[in-house]
């Protein structure tokens, strides 16, 4: 795996895929830098060894050159994360971005327009690609959130670099995910929360040759419990996967995974954080009541797992954590993770919901890693191949 440690960039213009697409408040201003701020060892990387940068990257989903949705907007904001005054083009193919590009001298960054102004950038086109490799001469991909989509600028570009790697960040998302995957420490636990079994199924199917626990919770768990027999209420459930949660915890018990479902759950008598709340035992929900979170029965059981365990895989909440009043499995959760992780195990922790919790909940720097992309992680753990990353090993 070629990283940009096999490189040095003297004299040399990286152009680099990084994934700044980073939310913006209605003044146009940045209010996350997370991601700049991720990619910025591996641009440091370069002009430390005495070259220069090229920077590309989307912003949202624009239709066409809508103007909210331009690079130039963050410009500011990657400056100032970076240190370093960055140039910005209005575009990000063309003579006059050639131009600009070919003039940078050592130590200079210029930030390209929003690739997705060009409609060839999602469609994977091979001219339009060939356009965006003309900026560098060598390709660096750091953009994991994107690795899944085979984008000209995240996979097509690479085929016309003879010297293409992988940044910081890119490397660093598969190597965590490959210590989760490939593992000789054990036991190895994943904790799988979220809405939907239907979400998770090929995820849960190509890890179970790899872990020892599965921990479920969030609101997929009503659908095991009432495909065992449970009485869930009125809670979240996908009648039509019933039969499949049964496969699964068959599988599990085949290859000797241990399952390990929520016990008691906080239930509500309506999806509200003023409901009326009480405790009661997961498979007797009374008609018109909900369960919300996790009971304190079943957070000793999984603190127990937690506790014992190496290495640890979580993705997805175990309750309606938004709402304070549903938060508190999914904080004590976090908590055994961050205190397992303290006492030697490796802990990853990805997909939207889960970062976001370990975030507000100010946990992010008592795991191991917190991965930056939920759809390409959720992809590599259902054992498919991305796209961006196999452009650069080939």
């Amino acid at each position: 795996m070629k990283t940009i440690d096999d490189y040095n960039f003297k004299n040399k213009r990286a152009l680099i895929r990084v994934d700044f697409n980073v939310p913006l408040n209605e003044e146009m201003k940045v209010t996350d830098a997370n991601r700049i701020q991720a990619a910025k060892p591996t641009i440091i990387k370069v002009l430390e060894d005495g070259g220069s940068v090229v920077l590309m990257s989307h912003l949202g989903r624009p239709k066409g050159k809508e103007s909210k949705y331009s690079l130039q907007h963050i410009t500011a904001k990657v400056s100032e994360v970076l240190g370093v005054k960055v140039q910005f083009v209005e575009d990000c193919v063309g003579e006059e971005v050639e131009k600009v590009a070919n003039d940078l001298e050592e130590g200079e960054i210029l930030l390209l327009e929003n690739l997705r102004f060009h409609e060839e950038e999602t469609q994977g086109d091979e001219e339009f690609a060939e356009k965006l490799s003309r900026l560098g001469d060598i390709y660096v991909n750091d953009a994991f959130g994107t690795a899944h989509r085979a984008h000209a600028s995240t996979t097509v570009v690479a085929k016309f670099f003879e010297d293409k790697c992988f940044g910081y960040l890119l490397a660093k998302e598969i190597k965590s995910l490959d210590k989760v995957l490939h593992s000789s420490e054990k036991p190895v636990t994943a904790v799988l929360g979220g809405a939907k079994v239907s979400s998770k199924i090929t995820v849960i199917e190509n890890i179970l040759d790899k872990i020892d626990h599965l921990i479920i919770g969030g609101g997929m768990t009503y659908t095991f419990i009432k495909a065992q027999g449970g009485h869930i209420g009125n809670s979240l459930v996908e009648d039509d996967k019933q039969e499949l949660a049964l496969e699964i915890l068959k599988k599990a018990k085949e290859k000797g995974v241990e399952v390990h479902l929520p016990v008691d759950s906080i239930i509500a008598d309506s999806f509200s954080e003023q409901a009326s709340t009480q405790t009661e035992s997961v498979d007797n929900i009374p008609d018109g009541w909900m369960g919300l979170d996790v009971g304190p029965e079943t957070l000793k059981n999984f603190e127990n797992v937690i506790e014992n365990s190496k290495i640890i895989l979580w993705n997805g909440p175990l309750g309606v954590f938004e709402m304070d009043t549903f938060a508190n499995g999914t904080i004590e959760l976090g908590k055994s993770i961050a205190k397992a992780t303290k006492n030697g195990a490796f802990s990853l922790v990805g997909g939207g919901d889960s970062v976001a919790a370990v975030k507000k909940f100010g946990l992010e720097n008592q795991v191991s890693y917190v991965s930056t992309g939920g759809g390409a992680m959720l992809e590599m753990l259902e054992g498919k191949s991305l796209p961006g990353i196999e452009a650069i090993k080939n």
